[in-house]
């Protein structure tokens, strides 16, 4: 599987993979790879933010524990080679639904609240990834409610 989100990422799997796979693939690096990112914006590695991180991959993206994992390991290492936050969100953009969307706002406030304080810098990386990919200053407070509150 990591060897798939691979090269998918990098836009070189070959004709015969199924489109719909390919999009769920995409989807769920992209979400995974912005939720590294609050993790890293305050320079601290938190275990908790780590376990919440496998947590939402497992529960909200549906994956197997050991797809998860693989799924983390790529994430990291594309948020170490991403250079701005664009590459990403632009992918967001065309690809994810508005309640894709939301829901990717709300899981990095969950990473974010997962070590019991929420850093001005995931604060701003939430923020700033909110207003790339157009969800209203309303649904980004909804969202961070409902990840504070557990809903």
């Amino acid at each position: 599987m990591l060897a798939k989100l691979k090269a998918m990422f990098q836009g070189s799997l070959g004709e015969s993979a199924d489109s719909g796979q390919l999009d769920a693939l995409s989807e769920n690096l992209i979400t995974a790879t912005l939720m590294v990112e609050v993790m890293n914006s305050d320079h601290r590695l938190d275990a908790r933010e780590e376990q919440e991180f496998i947590a939402i991959l497992v529960k909200t993206l549906g994956l197997d524990e050991e797809a998860a994992d693989e799924l983390r390991v790529l994430a990291h290492e594309k948020a170490e080679e991403s250079t701005s936050l664009y590459e990403f969100t632009a992918q967001v953009n065309t690809q994810f639904s508005v309640d894709a969307k939301l829901s990717l706002i709300k899981n990095m406030w969950r990473i974010a609240f997962a070590d019991g304080e929420v850093d001005r810098y995931e604060d701003g990386v939430i923020r700033r990834v909110s207003e790339l990919i157009y969800v209203s200053h309303s649904d980004f407070i909804r969202m961070k409610i409902a990840a504070r509150d557990g809903v």
